[in-house]
């Protein structure tokens, strides 16, 4: 699991095999915090975790201890002022790492491209955000026959092949996606 303040936890799924009528507690989370994300591993897969500002951090997830199911959990990504997680993604070799920003531009990036480092870190550069493309609005693990779907604030839904979108570096600022109005922003893939 990670949250918004990027804290990230890792709990055995038996843990959650007798679910109460009013359901169990899954995470704890400080104030003003959400999750943003929860994903199924084998406990051994690498993640990489995303920021709005356009940071990301690649580790294994053996460097995070299981918990018990009401534990906070630990620092996945150290934060910058401001900034906030986006979203986690397993990473895998043979898939790329969309980012999309909120005025419509997005990129792909070979996962091999983010170095391997312990969580906590601050990360590297993801994209760079900037004026035109505006901040990270969502991150997704694709393969090259996928198909995605781009949401907007104002509901416009537009599907694209994921070979559509170029594969370029992390130190970029991406290509447009999706041509928005004015006063609209992506929201998420």
């Amino acid at each position: 699991m990670a949250t918004k303040h990027g804290t990230i936890k890792k709990t055995s799924l038996a843990s959650y095999s007798n679910p109460r009528n009013g359901g169990i507690i899954a995470i704890s989370l400080d104030q003003n915090d959400s999750l943003i994300d929860a994903k199924l591993t084998d406990g051994n897969q690498e993640i990489i975790l995303a920021t709005r500002d356009g940071s990301a951090v690649r580790f294994n997830e053996n460097n995070v201890r299981p918990t018990g199911r009401s534990s906070q959990g630990v620092r996945g990504i150290r934060l910058s002022k401001d900034d906030y997680a986006v979203g986690m993604v397993v990473a895998k070799n043979n898939e790329t790492l969309l980012t999309v920003t909120e005025n419509g531009y997005g990129k792909r990036t070979e996962v091999s491209e983010y170095r391997l480092i312990s969580r906590g870190g601050s990360g590297v550069i993801n994209i760079l955000c900037s004026e035109r493309n505006g901040k990270v609005a969502s991150i997704a693990s694709v393969a090259n026959d996928d198909e995605i779907m781009l949401i907007t604030m104002k509901g416009i839904t537009i599907r694209t092949s994921v070979s559509q979108i170029s594969v370029i570096g992390r130190n970029t600022q991406g290509v447009r996606l999706i041509k928005l109005e004015q006063d609209d922003k992506l929201v998420g893939i």
